[in-house]
């Protein structure tokens, strides 16, 4: 059956790509659903971490989705979230089981988020690590910048979203 949003009409992503060569294995700066006491950090995270410590990412502006977020690109913003980084061994499965949660595919148009490289800034506020982070792709990031929610503190936490977001949010594909 057809969804009238175009971005839900797509097959499902493989469960297993190639990253493009020379790809970094970088931490992951997470602010939604993956983060530490959340549903899916205790499906996908849970004993595959080395690490996991607080952190916020500048230049991005968090808008509320159907049960969790999108980071959008936006000047003056900053997401609140943490810094996960993967137990070694485990990298190139985790990579491959947070791009198919989030719906990413390199080089995929229908892609919900894009996984882009950023500078993130530790809770101590001097400590800068490149990350690994999920961010609206260009066709959901138009859409909530026109009418979606945004949190305008950055904290997705302290913003649980509402049933007038969600359905905001949904009407974005907003997925995230």
């Amino acid at each position: 059956m057809n969804h009238p949003d175009p971005l839900l009409n797509r097959p499902d992503p493989p469960a297993n790509h190639p990253d493009p060569p020379g790809e970094p294995e970088l931490p992951f700066f997470v602010y939604g659903t993956l983060r530490p006491g959340e549903h899916n950090h205790d499906l996908f995270l849970r004993g595959r971490t080395r690490s996991e410590e607080p952190g916020r990412m500048g230049g991005l502006v968090l808008y509320a989705g159907p049960g969790y977020p999108y980071a959008v690109d936006g000047p003056g913003g900053s997401v609140l979230g943490e810094i996960v980084t993967a137990r070694p061994g485990s990298y190139a499965e985790l990579l491959a089981e947070l791009d198919a949660l989030e719906e990413y595919v390199p080089g995929d148009a229908r892609s919900l988020y894009e996984r882009v490289a950023r500078d993130a800034v530790l809770a101590d506020g001097v400590t800068v690590v490149r990350a690994w982070v999920y961010v609206a792709a260009p066709a959901v990031a138009a859409r909530l910048r026109s009418g979606g929610t945004p949190i305008e503190h950055g904290d997705w936490r302290g913003a649980r979203t509402s049933a007038p977001a969600r359905r905001e949010a949904r009407g974005a594909r907003a997925e995230g």
